[in-house]
C-alpha cells in the first residue's frame, strides 16, 4: 500500500492546531488504497502548540511530532520535515488553513499520472491586503529577472512532490534553503494545479514583513549571481559618468563657457554617486560572503529537542 506523508510547520498555532489536524484526517482516511502520516514540526512555539499536538499524536500514532529547540524559521521546519519522511508522495501545507487540505486528492490524481511536482498556483488570494499582494507580485517579477531557474509566479511551499524528489532535495548540503526555488532547480515533470487561497482560519499570519524580506532575500540570493554582474555594471556607469563630467569641466574652462557655478556641486555630485554605489556594492558582496560563512561554519540548520512516534535516523 502506498502512503501519502504531509508535512505541517508550526509557530504559535494554538488557535488551529486542532482544526488542522481534524481537516488533514478527515480528508486522508477518505483517500482509498492509501496509508498516510501528518508530521507536525513545532518550531520553537512558547504557547500550547506543542501539548495540543502532542494530545493529538497520544490518540492517533500516525500523527509525528519533531519538537525544535527553538525558533530556526519556516524553511527549516519544512526541511527537517522532508529529512524524516516515510511516504511515497510528500504534500507540504501551512497550519493556518489557508491552503484546503480538501485539495489533496485532486493533487494525489495528478501524481498518479505521472507527475512528479504538483505545486499550488493561487488564482485569488483572499484576506491578504492590497500591500501584500503588491509586494508579492514584485517579489516574484524580481527573482525571476534575476535567477537563472524559472519560479513560478503567484505559488508558495503549498505541493505535492514525488519521494525521489524530496530524496534530491534531502541531498543538497547548503543552507539557507528557499525550497520553492530549490522544487523548480531540480526539474522533473512539474505541473501547477490551480486553486482560490482562503483567508487564515483564525489567528496572525507568522510571516510580518520582516521575515518575508529574508525570504526575497534567500530567493535571490541563492538563485542568481547577477546582483554581482549589476554591481559591476554600476560600477562601470559611475566611471563614464565621471568621466563625461570631468571633460565637460575641461570643455568649459577651456572655452570660457562660465556656465559651471565655482564652488563644491559637482564634486559632491560626483563623490556621492560613486560612494553610493560604493556601499550597495559592498552590501551585494557582504551577502555572498555571508552565505560562503555560514556554510563553512557547517552548523545545523536546526536542533531537535523531541520527537514523538518518529524511528530516529
Amino acid at each position: 500500500m502506498k502512503k501519502i506523508s504531509v508535512i505541517v510547520p508550526m509557530y504559535y498555532e494554538e488557535e488551529v492546531a486542532k482544526e488542522c489536524y481534524l481537516r488533514l484526517r478527515n480528508v486522508l482516511e477518505k483517500i482509498e488504497n492509501y496509508d498516510y502520516e501528518i508530521i507536525f514540526i513545532n518550531d520553537g512555539s512558547k504557547d500550547k502548540t506543542l501539548e495540543i499536538l502532542k494530545n493529538i499524536a497520544e490518540e492517533n500514532k500516525n500523527v509525528k511530532i519533531i519538537s525544535f529547540s527553538r525558533n530556526f524559521g519556516h524553511q527549516c521546519a519544512v526541511t527537517a520535515g522532508l529529512r524524516y519522511v516515510t511516504g511515497d508522495a510528500i504534500v507540504i501545507i501551512d497550519a493556518d488553513l489557508q491552503d484546503p487540505p480538501e485539495l489533496i486528492p485532486e493533487m494525489i490524481k495528478l501524481w498518479e499520472e505521472g507527475n512528479e511536482v504538483i505545486y499550488g498556483k493561487r488564482k485569488s488570494r483572499e484576506g491578504e491586503s492590497r500591500f501584500k499582494l503588491l509586494t508579492a507580485s514584485m517579489f516574484y517579477k524580481t527573482l525571476n529577472a534575476l535567477s537563472d531557474v524559472e519560479i513560478p509566479k503567484d505559488t508558495g511551499d503549498f505541493r505535492l512532490v514525488d519521494r525521489k524528489v524530496v530524496e534530491v532535495i534531502n541531498s543538497l548540503p547548503e543552507h539557507n534553503k528557499f525550497l520553492r526555488g530549490l522544487f523548480s532547480w531540480v526539474g522533473f515533470k512539474q505541473k501547477a494545479y490551480e486553486y482560490e487561497r482562503k483567508e487564515r482560519y483564525a489567528g496572525k499570519t507568522k510571516y510580518p514583513l520582516k521575515k518575508m524580506l529574508k525570504l526575497a532575500q534567500d530567493g535571490i540570493f541563492s538563485f542568481s549571481i547577477k546582483p554581482l554582474k549589476i554591481v559591476g555594471a554600476m560600477g562601470i556607469l559611475s566611471v563614464i559618468i565621471s568621466i563625461i563630467l570631468f571633460v565637460y569641466a575641461v570643455l568649459s574652462y577651456a572655452f570660457d563657457w562660465n556656465n559651471l557655478v565655482p564652488g563644491w556641486t559637482s564634486l559632491m555630485v560626483t563623490m556621492t554617486f560613486i560612494g553610493g554605489m560604493i556601499l550597495i556594492s559592498l552590501w551585494m558582496i557582504g551577502e555572498y560572503i555571508g552565505r560562503i560563512y555560514d556554510e563553512t561554519k557547517r552548523r545545523p540548520e536546526y536542533i531537535i529537542d523531541e520527537t514523538i512516534n518518529i524511528e530516529e535516523k
